[in-house]
């Protein structure tokens, strides 16, 4: 059963793939009830994403997780007033369609709030609804190197990098998921009664992370360049390796911290050192400083230095594949990591809701669902049709 903070909000989810998945399963973790709409036969793509065991999905396991499954062809004409049904008992919609396609049906927002005039619909899109790219496709990739990220990653000497996960598509889905909570404030402490259209594009949430490129650009001129590990405002901040050959990664960005990790590694003389003296300082001989503290990791093992930096207060850390997080003491001492039934697959893990809520905190109780497994749930129990007219859907192909 669904608890947490946002019982009794009710989500229909249109959407495909990453982004507006994210979005409703951050909701759906903290009590909401999501229904998926599925197209009939074909489901959302992301069922087809690999890895799989017997024939499972474990992207899909996790990303619908909690959620229920319907199927509806939104292309049809019957198909288009069922979802108008689904509407007039709902509170959020999600869709991820190119931009203008809910128009193109007869789905507009003025339609929509006429049935539900509190009805908050969330359009995430690769560029937006507005602008000369908004009519294009999009995908999290393009999004990424839009946005700026893609040139600032990787080395000097090397082609930029994209990011090793759908960055973009996640937090464009984790800012639609805020986006929501914002517009449901609004409208039920705001005396407005009504609800609002929310415009989130895959560039502009990863735009907005990338804090002071486009001021110092204006004001100052310069221009992102890649550094590696490095961070081009602060030093040290680096990946290290030690003497068996382990990555650990150190900050001392503070000054605090920066004298500590100098005394920590028994080079105190550094602290009064005119190269070292202070951040700016730092940051312009960070070749110099770098191969200082990389000569000290690799005299030593990396148990060794954890111990004397861990002990000293420096900030510092392995690089943690999965199979170091599923052991680490942190996370199980936070429940990082939960146990799911599953119908096929007997327990799967996954990560936990967060964040961790001292009264109403979030939960996962069922994994993805199957295709349309909730048809009879959704439609005859919550919509109140007949089992006839479902049956009659179904053999003309409309759920």
């Amino acid at each position: 059963m669904n608890s947490g903070p946002l019982k009794g909000m009710t989500v229909i989810d249109l959407s495909n793939m990453i982004a507006g998945g994210t979005t409703t399963s951050h909701l759906a973790d903290f009590g909401a009830r999501v229904i998926k709409v599925e197209r009939p036969d074909i489901g959302d793509p992301i069922r087809a994403w690999g890895p799989f065991k017997d024939g499972e999905s474990i992207w899909w396991n996790v990303l619908s997780r909690n959620k229920e499954s319907i199927t509806l062809n939104l292309t049809t004409t019957q198909g288009q007033e069922i979802l108008k049904k689904l509407i007039a008992e709902a509170d959020i919609l999600v869709e991820s369609f190119r931009a203008h396609t809910l128009e193109k049906w007869g789905l507009d927002y003025k339609t929509l709030s006429n049935i539900n005039r509190s009805i908050i619909v969330v359009h995430i899109s690769g560029y937006g609804q507005t602008g000369p790219y908004s009519d294009r496709p999009g995908f999290g990739s393009i999004a990424e190197a839009m946005s700026g990220f893609v040139n600032a990653n990787g080395f000097p000497d090397q082609s930029p990098i994209l990011p090793p996960m759908p960055l973009a598509d996640e937090l464009a889905g984790t800012f639609a998921a805020m986006s929501i909570l914002m517009a449901t404030y609004e409208l039920n402490k705001g005396n407005s009664g009504m609800g609002q259209e929310i415009d989130v594009s895959l560039y502009e949430p990863l735009f907005r992370l990338l804090i002071p490129n486009v001021s110092q650009f204006d004001q100052l001129g310069i221009l992102v360049s890649r550094l590696g590990n490095r961070f081009p405002d602060g030093a040290p901040r680096n990946l290290y390796i030690s003497q068996d050959g382990k990555w650990i990664a150190l900050s001392a960005n503070t000054q605090g911290v920066w004298e500590q990790l100098a005394k920590a590694i028994g080079r105190e003389d550094l602290i009064i050192d005119p190269r070292f003296t202070t951040n700016s300082q730092r940051v312009t001989n960070v070749e110099h400083l770098d191969a200082i503290i990389q000569g000290w990791f690799s005299s030593k093992t990396i148990s060794e230095i954890l111990d004397i930096l861990n002990r000293a207060g420096a900030v510092v850390f392995p690089i943690y594949n999965t199979d170091q997080i599923m052991e680490d003491p942190q996370y199980n001492a936070r429940g990082n990591i939960v146990d799911v039934p599953h119908e096929i697959l007997g327990n799967i893990k996954m990560p936990s809701p967060i964040p961790i809520m001292s009264r109403t905190p979030g939960s996962v109780h069922r994994p993805g669902p199957i295709l349309g497994g909730d048809n009879i749930n959704v439609y005859q129990e919550f919509l109140g049709i007949s089992e006839t007219d479902i049956t009659d859907w179904k053999e003309k192909g409309i759920i």
